[in-house]
């Protein structure tokens, strides 16, 4: 898995990373079960602190999608279902547009039910 950071972007290392682990998996280059990267690997192949990549793997499992194992590395959760991985990115990207137009939460929801299904 290639995993690549822009450090002239406005989003936090650790959050590109994370965020690059999400789409390995929407797009299938990562499976359920998949072992990551240690992260003091990535962490020298990146040039970042190993703390960086340690607090990726830790956003990824507070998010459910990655188990971490002392002494055995971050592995993606055998449960995981790609396909939820990349609605709730769709999710986040559609509140986070809502927001910045400044429509709430509520309106956003009733715009929602609102769709012809």
């Amino acid at each position: 898995m290639l995993i690549r950071v822009d450090r002239d972007s406005p989003m936090g290392l650790a959050d590109q990373i994370a965020n690059q682990v999400r789409g390995a998996l929407t797009s299938g280059r990562l499976e359920p079960g998949g072992k990551l990267p240690p992260a003091r690997e990535l962490a020298t192949g990146l040039d970042v602190s190993m703390h960086t990549v340690l607090r990726a793997y830790a956003a990824l499992r507070d998010e459910g999608l990655v188990e971490l194992r002392r002494g055995r590395g971050a592995h993606v959760r055998s449960d995981v279902d790609p396909r939820a991985v990349g609605i709730e990115e769709q999710i986040k990207n559609l509140v986070a547009s809502a927001e910045r137009l400044g429509m709430s939460r509520d309106q956003l929801v009733r715009r929602i039910l609102a769709v012809p299904a």
